[in-house]
This record gives structure tokens, sequence and C-alpha cells, in this order.
């Protein structure tokens, strides 16, 4: 929770410049920054969708970051987190541009439910 807290005073310009976006709640979801999930803090989630956005700068091209990230990503999604990453370098270039699509994705549903009833017991699907 400090660690957080910490994060949210020492947030880089594209998180600064797209937090500015997310916590005017688009499209009616409510984004946390620097929030704590587990062992990890991430830079944006909105709880109520299990959405996570992390903001990579150039520091996650590095070889050991990357493997942090990928553990990390695996455990979101081993707790039923969806992860987006969104480069540093698209926020700065247009901040409006990739808080539509992070609202896309998060109001896009996760699995696609069938497109009718189930198939009655002994008849083919």
């Amino acid at each position: 929770m400090i660690l957080a807290r910490q994060l949210r005073k020492d947030m880089s310009l594209p998180e600064r410049t797209l937090w500015q976006l997310l916590r005017q709640r688009p499209g009616g979801y409510k984004f946390r920054r620097q929030h704590p999930i587990g062992p990890y803090v991430v830079d944006f989630c909105c709880v109520s969708e299990r959405f996570v956005v992390e903001v990579d700068g150039s520091a996650h091209d590095n070889i050991d970051r990357a493997k942090f990230d990928e553990r990390r990503v695996s455990f979101l999604k081993e707790n039923g987190f969806r992860v987006l990453r969104v480069s540093a370098q698209r926020v700065l270039r247009d901040a409006s541009d990739a808080a539509q699509a992070i609202v896309a994705r998060v109001a896009s549903p996760l699995h696609q439910p069938a497109a009718g009833p189930p198939p009655r017991a002994g008849e083919a699907a």
C-alpha cells in the first residue's frame, strides 16, 4: 500500500496524461491508478470489469523487465484480470485515442455468448 501511494506521486508523464482522461470515468468505467493487486501494483485498474492497463515505456524493453512483466501478466490473468499494454509513445502521441481504445477494450466481453440455447442431451451440436 505504501508503494502504491509513492508510485501515485511519482507517475511518469504518459501515466499522468492518461490519468487525466481515465479519471473522468470514460464510458462510465471507474479506473484506479497505481492499484495494488496481490504482490504487484498496476498502472490503472477498472476493478468492476477486472481490467488492467499497463503503460509501457522504454524500460519495458529490458530483458529482465520483460520477464518480470510476463510473470505479472500471468499472475493477473490467473486471477481473472484482462490486461492491456499501451506504449507510452502512443499515449504521448494521442492520449485521447489511447483512452478511447482502452474503453473499447473494457467494453468488449471476454467471451462471446453462444448464439442459442445449448443442445439437448443426446443431440449433436
